[in-house]
């Protein structure tokens, strides 16, 4: 869980942090300003406008513009800079105005970001100014300048270009462009999620990625690359061992890369005098080695100044990529250390006793591991710890304008992904992104060159990997011979992999699995590095293959050993491959492959039998609901809808209380109760589902029967998706409850309207939701209709006052209403004799609640009496 920021700003403080800034002259305001640039433009973003604006017009700032007005126009991040901007611009008293403003502001605001730059400045005191200057300006190296510059030339010449990996046929080979203009910011966050993986980790983290969303902008703190080494207040220090944490093809590589290439070009970190960049899957050819040979096998042209470079260690960096694929058990609390950089020793021990600062005391280290391995992993030997959380929407939509080069295809394909929830989610991948726009460039241009309106596009990720792979091998097959022989060997090779959690491979596993290291067909799936390994373009591109193989070559025996070999994997590593042989058990899915395939009918029927007995064996009512949804999940990969009918549609009952359910899960939900056309019961109350997930479930949600959305903080906006699923023809819906969300007033005419034409809803929820005011009439006036049908009415704890009393004599019209809860209200004894009207007018009535109003006891009494003539009614007060 993220620590709790919450800090409370006193007069003295702020006469503190007054009298701190005032030493300091306009032209170490503005170094102060430069540094601090970044996060105050994120913090300007995510802070209410008007709280801000009053605290610098009691400072006396002059507004130079309608603020308000430019943030409607501009949106909130482009405000923020010309807010920036301007305040620089007005001068000292104005920048004081501002910093003043944002201490102040943490009594409102308690975001990392703020506090965090607020505790940097009062608690680094005059430390700071000199650290900016020496991070811009660097050491004074003397006789080691000829060879710092070496080194940096070394390091541009490897990390000035990004290369993009085309796949053969579907374009131009490996492209690269300026890191500079091609590298799109990917959103860093500090978190400990990754400490608490229960599924696949890119699985778990796509679904959560939209509520990072929202919760980055109140609760995470958002690092860019120059602040990972930069005061931390949650750890009181400047950091010195920092872990970066990422999900396979999220960006840890060209992360570091762009952190390498920023210092070569003085844009950050300049205490630093030399950055070694590692990566552990090159590392792990090595048994021992000491460290200066580690730094001279790399770095050749440092041979005659290792030495005087190592002397200093608070200058130096080191950067270990990978930690997930290093060979060595890298254990952060072992106490076999070493002090000496000349000695041999194991690479385990030599990054231990780095990190654990036993060897080259001072210098600072970062590293990058998937977060699966950081479960097991000890971190508390880091300073600083985040995670890599990918695109964010702006930045996938960046990402399709950059791949495409065309606005209107850019635009065609972003659409349809978009609408594809899916695929959708995954986006915020960048390698994702890739895959997904090779796919989509074939098909959208094949569309509009052949004008083929038949042709489907991939709607589920086995169905994207499909064509991916269709598509290359339509491209090479008149170049290569038996691409089905290639294809199982790459599966082999690939099952290996990930039953073994091997993401690299040499020329010996090539040769043992036959895979013919010289076909061109083998550098679509598979990239070499600089070193002799190999490793597939994408993990999942690794897991796709592995589940293709049972495809390809069927053995009853080998899908069988595989598949109880999963049961013992608590990692959730195997997540996407059981998702993939679900989708390939489809024909339809499968058939872009089907002459390359050969007979596929064993395997299908295989795979749908054991999908088939995990459901019967784990679909319990004690079952997590996590692991009901992967069930759900491999459903849906698998597009049987007879399969789905007969297992899910027998039970009738779906109940996911409790459980966050993701935009995605809502899709996979919608899927399920197209398939099983009628639902008797569907719970999904405190699911925190919200405005996205109600849209992807709303068209099928009028096949329930008994529906409860309590607890989702939908909003007034959200009563627009009840009234399409109330008013339509074919509404099954009985029972409704939609208690406890954020309902007005505003939302009963639209409520009120669905009624009137609804046929089906006889028990309906609204409790604690705050219903009274102006257009709550509305809703009264529907409900007492005396053809609606609804019987049990639930109002409590809805702001109901004396004012709203005369509306509730009409329900007695309601002749099928038999129970009324007003309980929990603000009703006084005003408001007593028009309830005993409408009870004595309400024949049907069976029971009223009345309790936890504003009654006096006498009153109670007399409403109490009127059960005397009515045996058949119970008056709760």
């Amino acid at each position: 869980m993220e620590q709790n920021c919450f800090r409370v700003i006193s007069d003295d403080d702020i006469k503190h942090f007054r009298q701190r800034l005032l030493q300091h002259e306009m032209s170490t305001l503005r170094i102060l300003y430069e540094h601090f640039r970044y996060d105050l433009e994120y913090i300007v973003e995510i802070l209410e406008t008007r709280d801000l604006l009053s605290e610098l017009r009691s400072r006396y700032v002059p507004m130079m513009r309608d603020y308000l007005l430019v943030e409607k126009e501009l949106g909130s991040s482009a405000f923020s800079g010309v807010l920036i901007r301007d305040i620089l611009d007005m001068g000292r008293d104005a920048v004081l105005a501002l910093w003043e403003s944002l201490f102040v502001l943490q009594n409102n605001c308690q975001h990392p970001n703020l506090i965090g730059v607020m505790t940097e400045i009062t608690e680094r005191g005059d430390k700071l100014v000199p650290q900016i200057i020496l991070d811009e300006n660097g050491h004074q190296l003397y006789e080691l300048s000829d060879i710092h510059e070496t080194h940096k030339k070394h390091l541009l010449e490897s990390t000035q270009n990004l290369e993009e990996h085309r796949a053969l046929g579907l374009a131009q080979q490996r492209q690269s462009g300026s890191i500079s203009t091609c590298y799109l910011d990917l959103i860093v966050v500090s978190t400990q999620q990754f400490r608490n993986r229960t599924q696949h980790e890119i699985i778990e983290t796509g679904g959560r990625h939209e509520h990072y969303l929202r919760k980055a902008q109140s609760t995470l703190e958002r690092i860019s690359p120059n602040r990972l080494f930069r005061w931390c207040h949650r750890s009181e220090c400047t950091p010195h061992a920092v872990m970066v944490s990422g999900v396979p093809g999220v960006g840890k590589t060209t992360l570091m890369q762009k952190f390498v290439f920023d210092w070569v070009t003085k844009k950050h970190y300049q205490r630093f005098s030399f950055i070694f960049f590692f990566k552990f899957r090159e590392l792990n050819r090595y048994d021992g080695i000491s460290l200066e040979n580690m730094i001279l096998d790399q770095y050749p042209h440092l041979q005659n100044q290792c030495q005087n470079i190592l002397q200093d260690p608070e200058k130096l960096l080191f950067i270990f990529d990978g930690l997930d694929e290093s060979v060595h058990n890298i254990d952060f609390r072992s106490q076999h250390l070493c002090s000496n950089t000349k000695i041999e020793e194991r690479l385990d021990v030599i990054v231990v006793s780095l990190v654990r600062q036993s060897l080259l005391k001072g210098s600072s280290i970062l590293l990058t591991s998937r977060p699966t391995k950081l479960g097991s992993v000890d971190i508390g030997v880091f300073q600083r710890f985040s995670e890599i959380m990918g695109f964010f929407p702006n930045e996938r939509e960046a990402y399709f304008e950059q791949f495409f080069k065309d606005k209107e295809l850019s635009n065609k394909v972003l659409q349809y992904v978009r609408q594809n929830d899916t695929l959708y989610t995954f986006c915020y991948i960048p390698s994702y992104c890739w895959i997904i726009c090779t796919v989509l460039s074939v098909w959208f241009t094949t569309q509009m060159k052949d004008g083929d309106q038949n042709a489907l596009p991939p709607k589920t990720v086995t169905q994207l990997f499909v064509s991916y792979v269709a598509n290359i091998l339509t491209n090479h097959t008149p170049d290569i011979e038996r691409p089905n022989e290639l294809m199982i060997s790459i599966g082999k090779l690939a099952q290996h992999g990930v039953m073994n959690h091997i993401l690299s491979f040499d020329i010996k596993d090539f040769e043992t699995f036959q895979v013919d290291i010289t076909s061109k067909l083998l550098s679509s799936f598979i990239i070499e590095s600089h070193t002799n390994t190999y490793s597939f373009l994408h993990l999942t591109i690794q897991e796709f293959f592995s589940a293709l193989l049972h495809f390809l070559n069927f053995s009853k025996n080998d899908m069988e050993l595989t598949l109880n070999r999963i049961k013992s994997f608590e990692d959730g590593r195997c997540e996407m491959f059981i998702r993939f042989l679900c989708g390939l058990s489809d024909g339809t899915t499968r058939s872009l492959l089907r002459s390359y395939l050969g007979s596929t009918i064993s395997s299908s029927e295989h795979v749908i039998s054991w999908v088939k007995h995990e459901i019967e064996t784990k679909w319990k009512p004690e079952t997590d609901p996590s692991e009901k949804m992967n069930l759900l999940t491999y459903l849906f990969e698998s597009r049987n809808k007879h399969l789905i009918c007969s297992i899910i549609g027998s039970h009738g009952q779906l109940d996911f209380s409790e459980f966050h359910l993701t935009p995605v899960d809502c899709t996979v939900l919608a899927y399920i109760l197209e398939c099983c056309k009628e639902t008797e019961f569907f719970n999904i109350d405190r699911c925190f589902i919200q405005s996205e997930g109600l849209e992807r479930i709303r068209g099928i949600l009028h096949t329930v029967q008994k529906l409860r959305l309590s607890n989702n903080d939908l909003k007034d906006n959200d009563m627009l998706s009840f009234h399409k699923i109330l008013v339509r023809d074919d509404c099954r819906v009985q029972k409704l409850s939609l208690r406890n969300n954020s309902f007005t007033s505003e939302s009963c005419s639209s409520l009120a309207s669905a009624l009137l034409d609804n046929k089906s809803v006889t028990d309906l929820d609204l409790s604690r939701n705050n219903l009274a005011g102006p257009d709550f009439s509305n809703l009264m006036t529907a409900l007492s209709n005396e053809e609606c049908i609804i019987s049990h009415l639930s109002l409590q704890q809805i702001k109901l006052t004396d004012e709203y009393a005369p509306l509730l004599t009409s329900l007695h019209q309601n002749f099928n209403l038999t129970h009324l809860d007003l309980s929990h209200n603000y009703l006084t004894d005003v408001s007593a004799e028009i309830i005993q009207d409408f009870i004595l007018k309400s024949v049907n009535l069976m029971e009223i609640r009345i309790e936890v109003n504003e009654l006096s006891k006498e009153t109670e009494k007399c409403l109490k009496q009127l059960e005397e003539p009515r045996p058949d009614l119970r008056i709760y007060v």
